[in-house]
């Protein structure tokens, strides 16, 4: 338990610090004491919390989250979709097609070859194809962020915007997967309620994470991201050979 409430308060100041990263810490951090289905149970409480508390904290306008909706809303389609076909397969393949995405990304946008011409130009196509993808990965990957970190960089979108869209992608996404586990009779009152210290940690370790967030230049932030999706293309790369193996 006591590298469970660890786990949780790294990635509680993770996600406070970056505006993004939650589930992806302490996820794959308490797999390795429990089992993956726990460590993703025990996490979908503290995660919402995390997320709604970023969106609040960010104080986004009205404009900003109507602005998004419709990717939170193509997250959703997304989300519900992915969770489908990996009921009916593996999701090791898709792990790899997100990891090879990733790659491509980071040598095209490194070589100057990721036009933002095309958003610019077709943003509301962007906005859905990005809502879908990235509810896909989630619901076949628990990786949602990877696609939403492209779209942002890609748009040059300053943090302050970002961070509530994303964190509303998140908790869309986050709220549908626990009504999905909710019928399938895996999350009850129960589970909430012995959930519930943890994201009262997770808040707190969010607060204090927040506290050095503003103290990250821009540059140096975009650089961080750049790093995060590098190392979750060797992550989901690692994982697709395990599994071959």
């Amino acid at each position: 338990m006591v590298g469970v409430v660890v786990t949780v308060i790294l990635a509680g100041l993770v996600h406070g610090a970056l505006g993004l990263g939650f589930p992806m810490v302490a996820t794959p951090l308490i797999a390795v004491f429990l089992d993956v289905r726990v460590a993703i149970l025990i996490t979908l409480l503290p995660t919402a919390a995390v997320n709604v508390a970023s969106i609040w904290t960010a104080k986004p306008s009205v404009d900003l989250l109507r602005r998004y909706s419709p990717l939170a809303f193509a997250s959703l389609i997304g989300a519900v979709t992915g969770a489908v076909v990996l009921s009916v397969s593996s999701a090791e393949p898709f792990k790899l097609l997100l990891a090879l995405l990733i790659l491509l990304f980071l040598y095209s946008s490194q070589n100057g070859g990721w036009r933002r011409e095309w958003f610019v130009a077709n943003p509301l196509l962007a906005i859905v194809i990005t809502g879908l993808l990235g509810g896909f990965a989630a619901g076949t990957t628990n990786v949602m962020v990877a696609i939403l970190i492209i779209y942002f960089l890609a748009m040059e979108v300053d943090r302050r915007e970002m961070v509530p869209a994303m964190n509303l992608c998140f908790l869309v996404g986050k709220l549908s997967q626990i009504l999905v586990f909710a019928g399938a009779g895996l999350v009850d009152l129960r589970l909430l309620l012995i959930t519930a210290p943890l994201a009262a940690i997770a808040l707190l370790a969010l607060w204090a994470g927040q506290l050095v967030s503003d103290k990250i230049p821009q540059d140096r932030y975009r650089r961080i991201l750049r790093y995060l999706l590098a190392l979750l293309a060797a992550v989901l790369l690692f994982q697709f050979f395990s599994y071959l193996m």
